[in-house]
């Protein structure tokens, strides 16, 4: 019969034991009737890995406790969640000692990226995508995702819908990780990753990087903006490469202008993958420029940050600039560098040093990157800036590039005693 309260306020208590109406409209609804009470549940047979292990019955409520249009509203959501492999009662059934995805994500946290110098950017990427995309999950068992890898698939498919397919892709290289971890120290997980069912989503490199010809434009762009010491930082992150989240955090002793260099202490990768840019000298301009803004700006913070800002931590934190403001920024330009150094003539080995990419083929891994940075690397610095500065044209826009050359020029000492 089609269960309404109407209807089961008609139908007679049981004389012995009880009975079970199964509703006409919703399969596995059902109302359960004893001596005394009428209880509405939601039951289906519960499959894993292609065999029917048993029907689960999930109890609603009591009629008069609950209508039936409410209870109709739950057995919805108990019987997809059958549908999914999952059971009713699934927090009550965990095996004792089983690793559930929040402990296996903090053993990770804490016991591979923190103990291993990952940066806070990584860190924190990770943390939400555990925490935020896969939150009803960190409760629950971690084998029953090795078990149910179509889950994970299904998963990937509603992240992929919500939120886009790079980031859909991202959480799942988290959750890969995160269950490989796992795995080292619980045996009962199963050995294959449940990332592998994930079909993934064709990612292709953002093509966003400027030539030559649209630096002139994108130079007046930068002179406008008022905050002179986010006009140095993106005039930086163009004439370095540098990836915007390590030039953020520079401390002032990371600068070493008498050597020319700029230490990066944990860029992408950690601290084992530590490096110096070398300056050329339209760098150390910027630099220098920058140290001066931030001490009249923000002459508290200044005293620690090359980049400072009013902020929790001191220094500059968001780097995103109102695109009819400024049309490229960040990764941008780090791409913009990379174009230019190529149409420079600058070797592909000499612009992996610079960037701090990983160093293709064996026999890179032989070259001392300290041995290059005095002299040569500097040279191939010099060129890209010039490039980028020639690219820039002499219009009064960019009067404020001109006149740290003449300040150069005519200071006591040059750029040291300008510092």
């Amino acid at each position: 019969m089609l269960i309404t309260d109407k209807a089961l306020a008609k139908l007679p208590y049981a004389s012995s034991g009880q009975y079970k109406v199964n509703d006409t409209e919703l399969k596995g609804f059902v109302l359960v009737v004893g001596k005394r009470t009428k209880t509405f549940a939601a039951q289906g047979a519960f499959w894993r890995d292609g065999m029917r292990e048993f029907a689960a019955r999930k109890k609603i409520g009591e009629a008069g406790e609950i209508t039936s249009r409410d209870a109709r509203c739950k057995a919805k959501e108990i019987l997809a969640k059958i549908a999914r492999g999952e059971r009713p009662d699934d927090e009550r059934s965990v095996k004792r000692g089983a690793i559930a995805l929040r402990t296996a994500w903090e053993r990770y946290r804490d016991g591979h990226m923190i103990r291993k110098g990952r940066s806070a950017g990584t860190i924190e990427n990770y943390r939400d995508h555990m925490e935020r995309l896969f939150k009803d999950w960190l409760d629950k068992p971690l084998a029953r995702l090795g078990r149910q890898p179509n889950l994970v698939a299904e998963r990937h498919e509603k992240i992929t819908k919500e939120h886009g397919a790079y980031i859909a892709n991202g959480a799942m290289r988290s959750l890969r990780a995160v269950y490989n971890h796992a795995c080292k120290t619980n045996l009962d997980l199963s050995k294959v990753n449940p990332v592998t069912a994930v079909d993934w989503n064709a990612e292709r490199r953002r093509d966003t990087g400027m030539g030559a010809g649209p630096l002139a434009g994108w130079f007046v762009e930068l002179s406008k903006l008022e905050n002179a010491v986010r006009r140095e930082f993106h005039l930086l992150t163009l004439l370095s490469g540098s990836r915007p989240t390590a030039l953020k955090s520079i401390r002032i002793e990371h600068i070493d202008l008498r050597r020319r260099l700029l230490h990066i202490p944990k860029p992408k990768g950690g601290e084992e993958r530590a490096f110096d840019i070398p300056l050329s000298r339209p760098m150390i301009r910027c630099v220098i420029r920058a140290l001066r803004v931030g001490r009249v700006a923000y002459p508290d913070q200044a005293g620690f940050w090359l980049f400072p800002a009013d902020s929790k931590s001191g220094h500059l934190v968001e780097h995103k600039e109102d695109r009819d403001d400024l049309s490229k920024w960040g990764n941008e330009l780090r791409q913009t560098y990379r174009t230019l150094a190529q149409a420079a003539g600058i070797p592909q080995l000499d612009i992996h040093l610079l960037m701090n990419h990983s160093l293709p083929g064996v026999n890179a891994g032989y070259i001392t990157r300290d041995g290059l940075l005095g002299d040569h690397l500097r040279k191939q610095q010099a060129r890209i800036s010039q490039v980028i500065l020639d690219a820039a044209g002499n219009g009064a826009e960019i009067a404020w590039l001109r006149r740290s050359r003449q300040e150069d020029a005519v200071a006591p000492g040059g750029l040291k005693a300008a510092a």
